[in-house]
């Protein structure tokens, strides 16, 4: 039988709830990763990324462009600390350019 919230519970306190009873966290966090890079980013990084996709805590960035990936390459923890902090929680734990 369903859990019954009480009337002390907040909007927010609900939500967490359903994506914990849910499973719907990875998902989120998927979109608000892929949200995270293209705000980031900007638009001169974006026109060359084909896709962002996180696994786990490894986020895979697929790039059009060698040059920008050898570039971006060397700003891997630069960019780990720019998504988590954007997000306000620890989610992506490695980059792997492709």
């Amino acid at each position: 039988m369903a859990k019954r919230l009480n009337n002390q519970n907040t909007v927010g306190d609900v939500l967490k709830h359903i994506i914990e009873a849910n499973k719907l966290q990875t998902g989120l966090n998927q979109i608000d990763v892929r949200e995270a890079w293209k705000n980031l980013m900007g638009n001169g990084v974006n026109s060359y990324t084909q896709d962002v996709v996180l696994k786990g805590n490894i986020l895979y960035v697929a790039l059009t462009s060698s040059v920008l990936r050898e570039e971006l390459s060397h700003g891997k923890s630069k960019i780990i600390a720019m998504i988590n902090e954007e997000l306000r929680r620890d989610v992506v734990r490695d980059v792997v350019l492709r």
